[in-house]
């Protein structure tokens, strides 16, 4: 292949890991700028996401209901664990991390026990061929592509545009204050905690087309959400979302020309750099 050729390749692989990155990152960081939970078990709900659509696709063959019934799954399993777990420890800080590091041992052992420790594929709902100069590239990630950004436009208006988005701003900014104004901060806590699971399982079922649904496959995703929200800025979600991004085109590009292994410790160097510059992020949310 040119040059040319793999530079395009890059842009484009760099384009859709960074916009499925993103919509899992926008959950994490929905979580912690709301709740001021740092959600060690993010990504396993990202892996949720990807088995319930095994499930789903395997017993109907439809990867619309998938879609559908995935992010559900994952939302009722995060209601379930605030109202069990976060709510009566009080939200604190430091008792969450704990807990949420005990989620993830949980989940990761509850798909073990019942969905095994193979990867297992899911079929392409579309499958076609984009033809370019170069070579051809598959068209579901083109269809990935739209669809993160259609969900990142729809979480975005969400936020923005309704009184949900309205609560969750404010208790943001202020819990007491927004609590003394009759909002019912811990109803806005579940929904946060609900809406970021559901974020993260989109993504996992958008991609386990191309990777396959494995128990592990949420570390990955953790890890690089990470990397978004702090290189972004902790709590702001216009940050993890160039943050998102930018990561994944310096990866796609990285593992075009040179190796996955390269791209991820050139990520882990530019979160470095960042927080030696600025530790809360480059563009940080003073709440």
């Amino acid at each position: 292949m040119t040059p040319a050729g793999q530079a395009v390749l890059a842009l484009l692989e760099g384009v859709v890991s960074g916009l499925v990155l993103a919509l899992t990152a926008l959950g994490l960081s929905l979580v912690f700028g709301v709740m001021r939970v740092v959600n060690i078990a993010h990504g396993d709900f990202f892996m949720l996401g990807a088995v319930f659509a095994w499930y789903v696709t395997t017993a109907t063959g439809s990867f619309p209901l998938a879609l559908l019934a995935a992010p559900l799954a994952a939302a009722a399993v995060a209601l379930a664990a605030d109202r069990l777990v976060l709510r009566p420890i009080g939200y604190a800080p430091e008792p969450t991390i704990v807990a949420t590091i005990g989620l993830l041992y949980v989940l990761q052992q509850a798909v073990l026990s019942v969905y095994g420790p193979y990867a297992r594929p899911v079929p392409e709902p579309v499958a076609f061929r984009v033809d370019l100069p170069w070579f051809g590239y598959s068209g579901y990630k083109l269809v990935v592509a739209a669809a993160a950004t259609a969900l990142l436009g729809a979480a975005w208006l969400l936020i923005t545009r309704t009184r949900l988005g309205l609560y969750m701003r404010a208790t943001q900014q202020d819990r007491e204050i927004a609590q003394a104004f009759g909002v019912p901060v811990q109803r806005i806590y579940a929904a946060a905690f609900g809406l970021g699971a559901a974020l993260a399982a989109l993504a996992g079922v958008l991609i386990v087309p191309i990777r396959q649904a494995h128990y592990l496959m949420g570390l990955d995703a953790l890890l690089l959400s990470f990397m978004a929200v702090i290189i972004g800025g902790i709590g702001s979600l216009g940050g993890t979302l160039a943050a998102a991004l930018f990561i994944g085109l310096v990866d796609g590009a990285l593992s075009v020309f040179f190796s996955p292994t390269l791209a991820r410790i050139a990520a882990s160097l530019v979160v470095v750099a960042v927080l030696v510059a600025r530790s809360g992020g480059l563009l940080e949310v003073r709440g």
